[in-house]
């Protein structure tokens, strides 16, 4: 009697939707990576100029620029960029929660823009940034609107990142099932054959790995450990 053929498991419905998580998880990423580019840009240009006076000399101007006049908008491009390793690295529930940090990451971004262009500059608050002496006074400021949009749109580009990663299927991103550790593939194996799974070419070999044969059915292996089997098919001994 020959074994029988291991039979080719069905379409499951992650396997129907591997290739829209793929696509959300790699868009995601795009937005990610074009966020902080622009965040990262927008700490390098000048936001503010100020105009101070001391009294001792002639007027002096300090350009303030974002990674100065706004410090968190750095170490929130570096945020985003890690970001885009947690979005691939991570799986199920893991992936909002990375969604909420990065929604989290693009507030953040976006208050001090709101607060250049709806506040403006305090001369108070300018000379504290500056680090100008006690002595001097704030003449006049002057704000760069250019590198304050450019924030804005990197926050903006980054919640339209958590939005993707947060409508993405619950599957969504991760890791494949080869990159787990051997034990872990093998005990899926048993789960697999004691729920009587259809075998697949993967479980097939972790099945191997894990000592047990795919191609036997369950119910031959109890009849074939079964001793009344065992005795029913030598005969009685005398």
């Amino acid at each position: 009697m020959t074994d029988p053929e291991p039979t080719q498991s069905e379409p499951t419905a992650d396997d129907s939707t591997r290739p829209v998580r793929r696509r959300s998880t790699a868009l995601a990423a795009v937005l990610l990576v074009v966020a902080a580019a622009a965040l990262w840009a927008s700490s390098r240009m000048t936001w503010v100029q100020v105009d101070s006076a001391d009294g001792l000399g002639t007027d002096r101007i300090t350009d303030l620029d974002g990674g100065t006049w706004a410090a968190a908008t750095t170490p929130l491009a570096l945020a985003l960029l890690a970001a885009v390793a947690a979005a691939f690295a991570v799986r199920g529930r893991a992936v909002r929660i990375v969604a909420g940090a990065v929604a989290l990451v693009a507030v953040a971004a976006a208050i001090p823009v709101v607060q250049l262009f709806t506040s403006g500059v305090d001369p108070g608050t300018a000379q504290q940034v500056a680090e100008l002496p006690d002595r001097a006074t704030v003449v006049a400021t002057d704000v760069f609107p250019l590198p304050a949009i450019l924030a804005g749109v990197g926050a903006c580009v980054a919640l339209a990142a958590a939005v993707v990663l947060w409508r993405a299927p619950s599957a969504q991103a991760g890791l494949s099932s080869k990159y787990d550790a051997p034990a872990a593939r093998r005990e899926a194996a048993v789960r697999n054959a004691e729920a009587d799974e259809p075998v697949t070419e993967r479980t097939l070999w972790d099945s191997i790995d894990a000592g047990h044969d795919p191609t036997v059915d369950h119910e031959d292996d109890d009849a074939e450990d079964d001793p009344d089997t065992k005795s029913g098919e030598s005969g009685t001994r005398r």
